[in-house]
């Protein structure tokens, strides 16, 4: 017999699960468009900004040798003093500017992490802005580097872009909670969020709608319904994690279809394993069998 607490329990992560793919959904983003649009034209005129190491050394290295030059020193002197190549100092000598010099293969040079820009700044606009998950996302969609390369263009190109203005979405966790909870028992601020986010995408309603259909086989022990829960949450093509648990449901259909129909549970079994854990823990390591035995047969 199944015990209807972790067949409930499973269901929320996947739920939780199907959410969170359908995380674009959380927030409706209007405005969003023309400021990506606005905020790349001040990177096309400055590709090197302040504070980046290469422009940096470069702007230096161009005033070091432009003021030699100014002095009065040859370029082959200026050369010999600077240890650099004759052919370097005439490149400085012709740039009138330090950017001139921003070119050759530091500038734009292509990366495995350019067709992942795009999805990296729509989630910071979304108001994603730790590194690690934007790279754990991008990961999932077939980046093959590290997390080094997504740390340095959060850190040079996206933390100096303004947050959005708004209330920020709500989490994976938080609309998962929501599909679980019982609508009569959800406050009005939940229910108003909630509607909101099924109107702008169709796959999370139809996740609540086997949610909360799985949620009446729960609690009204019609486990005789429950072969036709599992052919329709199947059928989902857009929520994997859902058909995934309807698939494991039916290979042990025989177990849940008791554990939704009969008035027992294992509950009592899961409540013995709970305390013996915690009778463990309370010893700090010393958990003999003897010692065991005489906790639990003394108690």
């Amino acid at each position: 017999m199944a015990d209807r607490w972790h067949l409930w329990h499973n269901l929320g992560e996947a739920a939780e699960k199907c959410v969170y793919r359908h995380r674009g959904c959380l927030r409706p983003m209007p405005t969003q468009p023309e400021e990506l649009q606005e905020e790349p034209e001040p990177t096309a005129l400055s590709p090197w900004p302040t504070g980046h190491r290469f422009a940096e050394r470069t702007r230096a290295k161009h005033a070091t040798i432009h003021a030699l030059l100014a002095a009065g020193h040859s370029k082959r002197s200026v050369a010999r003093q600077l240890g650099i190549t004759l052919n370097t100092i005439l490149r400085f000598s012709r740039a009138t500017t330090p950017e001139e010099m921003f070119t050759g293969q530091w500038q734009n040079r292509a990366t495995t992490l350019d067709a992942y820009k795009p999805y990296l700044d729509q989630r910071w606009q979304e108001g994603c802005t730790n590194a690690w998950k934007l790279w754990e996302e991008i990961k999932e969609q077939g980046y093959p580097r590290g997390y080094a390369g997504v740390r340095d263009y959060v850190s040079r190109n996206l933390r100096s872009k303004p947050q959005p203005v708004g209330p920020r979405p709500p989490s994976a966790r938080a609309v998962t909670r929501w599909l679980l909870t019982h609508p009569d028992a959800l406050p009005e601020g939940d229910q108003l969020q909630l509607k909101a986010v099924l109107a702008n995408c169709p796959e999370l309603t139809t996740l609540s709608e086997h949610v909360r259909s799985f949620g009446h086989l729960v609690a009204h022990l019609q486990g005789h319904q429950l072969p036709t829960w599992i052919e329709a949450a199947v059928s989902t093509t857009d929520l994997p994690s859902l058909r995934h648990f309807a698939q494991h449901l039916d290979r042990d259909l025989d177990a849940v279809i008791a554990g939704l129909t009969l008035p027992w549970n294992s509950g009592v079994v899961e409540g013995h394993v709970n305390r013996i854990k915690m009778l463990k823990r309370q010893m700090f390591g010393r958990a003999g069998f003897e010692l065991l035995r005489k906790r639990v047969l003394l108690a």
